[in-house]
């Protein structure tokens, strides 16, 4: 019988790869329900944590406020130490995480660390060879720590029909146009005429990103096309990965809402320029049939993204024709009927 019954997972950000922890830890979860799970994160980030299991609780930590610093990181570790953990699963690897790594550590616990495979990166690179997705590295984790799991996650929404703020109409494509940096973000120019030939054929655009700029851009979209409606900025989490499980395909760019669309099951087409799937980012349980990339020589030129092309003419985003994308959903809603 196992000793350890107590476990504390730590991803600290970013949402993206926050949300790609979750088909592993709810496996985690449902296969071991005798397990004490723990999940340290930021607060916002624990809002992905919807319909949970019952063996899985949240632990939040605001690293600009009460956490924030070196006394933050002891107040922390009280906090942490109050628990009793047995062991520590480390699906960030990085500065912050290995100060706690260090702390169990020194107490004679077990502590296992996702592989990032750093030594590895210009072998992606320059070599193109293929790295591990990240979901099923996190199951190496936990397999490390003695408990081998089998990925066994279909959706948050599992067997439920989530409310959504509006009602969806169908045939329904979700598109989230931005990524964090520009080099992985296809044209604005661009997607807003994929946006004109979708609405254009009858078919329904939802709009999804964030406040400021981007809820402007859409915003625009939206004035311009009568099938067009944007949820920037308007809703919580909770109420986008609901309206997101609605959609017939998400568009996406390698980014936070790739897997979050992935995490409700949704059908994604995600437009890569700077990485690409062989990076270790494809989201859960997508195909790399609907990742849509040129396959440059110069592809890929980052692991997770930059401000710039290194070459200055993003011809991996550039190239890619909007009647490609308009072409691909269709196929893709006539598949998913």
């Amino acid at each position: 019988m196992k000793k350890d019954k107590h476990i504390l997972i730590i991803r600290l950000s970013a949402l993206g790869d926050v949300a790609m922890t979750i088909p592993a830890i709810y496996s985690l979860a449902r296969q071991y329900p005798e397990l004490k799970i723990d999940v340290l994160t930021r607060p916002f980030f624990a809002k992905l944590f919807i319909n949970r299991p019952e063996n899985v609780n949240m632990i939040c930590a605001d690293f600009k406020g009460e956490y924030k610093g070196f006394l933050g990181v002891l107040r922390l570790l009280r906090k942490l130490n109050s628990y009793k953990f047995d062991c520590v699963a480390d699906l960030h690897n990085v500065l912050r995480s290995w100060e706690i790594d260090l702390f169990y550590l020194l107490k004679f616990k077990k502590v296992a660390m996702v592989d990032k495979l750093r030594k590895h990166r210009k072998s992606v690179l320059v070599d193109k060879v293929e790295q591990p997705n990240f979901v099923n590295r996190y199951t190496q984790v936990f397999k490390r720590l003695g408990y081998p799991i089998t990925l066994k996650f279909n959706s948050l929404f599992e067997g439920d029909n989530p409310q959504t703020p509006i009602e969806i109409q169908h045939p329904a494509v979700g598109i989230a146009p931005f990524a964090r940096y520009m080099n992985k973000t296809y044209p604005v120019d661009k997607m807003q005429d994929v946006v004109e030939r979708l609405a254009k054929d009858g078919i329904h655009v939802y709009l999804f990103g964030g406040r400021g700029k981007e809820a402007e851009i859409m915003e625009s979209w939206q004035n311009a096309n009568p099938n067009c409606i944007s949820f920037a900025g308007k809703y919580p989490i909770s109420d986008e990965l609901a309206l997101m499980s609605k959609m017939d395909v998400m568009i996406t760019m390698d980014s936070a809402n790739q897997h979050m669309a992935s995490l409700v099951g949704t059908t994604v087409l995600s437009i890569w320029g700077s990485t690409t799937p062989e990076c270790g980012f494809l989201g859960y349980n997508q195909s790399k049939d609907n990742a849509m990339r040129l396959n440059l020589p110069c592809q890929p030129c980052s692991i997770a993204g930059t401000e710039s092309c290194p070459l200055g003419h993003l011809n991996c985003m550039n190239q890619i024709a909007t009647i490609d994308v308009e072409e691909k959903i269709k196929n893709l809603i006539q598949n998913n009927r």
